[in-house]
């Protein structure tokens, strides 16, 4: 989870500085070089997923009584996966908002 934290203030402090030097310059907005919305998400999504994979295969070792599994290894693990996939659902709620509200605005 840490990297899906670390990935999006990344971005968010790319494109908050991207944005500030494009208003002061007065130019067109154009997308900076080093920021890929569609990239930096798959990235998150992909990590997300490898997280909630490594807690599926601790917990399956733990069950099979692999004697290198932990029960609190197995546990910290499934909670990591957890909040990942519960962040995940919250910024997709947040994105979901911010375009229903941009569609409802007024023109």
């Amino acid at each position: 989870m840490g990297d899906l934290l670390g990935q999006m203030r990344a971005a968010m402090a790319a494109a908050q500085g991207g944005a500030a030097a494009k208003i002061t310059a007065g130019t067109a907005a154009e997308p900076t070089a080093g920021t890929d919305f569609a990239a930096a998400l798959k990235s998150s999504l992909d990590s997300v997923a490898q997280t909630q994979n490594r807690a599926a295969s601790a917990q399956q070792a733990f069950v099979l009584g692999d004697d290198k599994v932990s029960l609190s290894d197995v546990m910290i693990d499934m909670q990591k996966a957890n909040l990942a996939f519960q962040t995940t659902v919250q910024v997709r709620n947040k994105v979901i908002a911010a375009y229903n509200d941009i569609m409802n605005m007024q023109v």
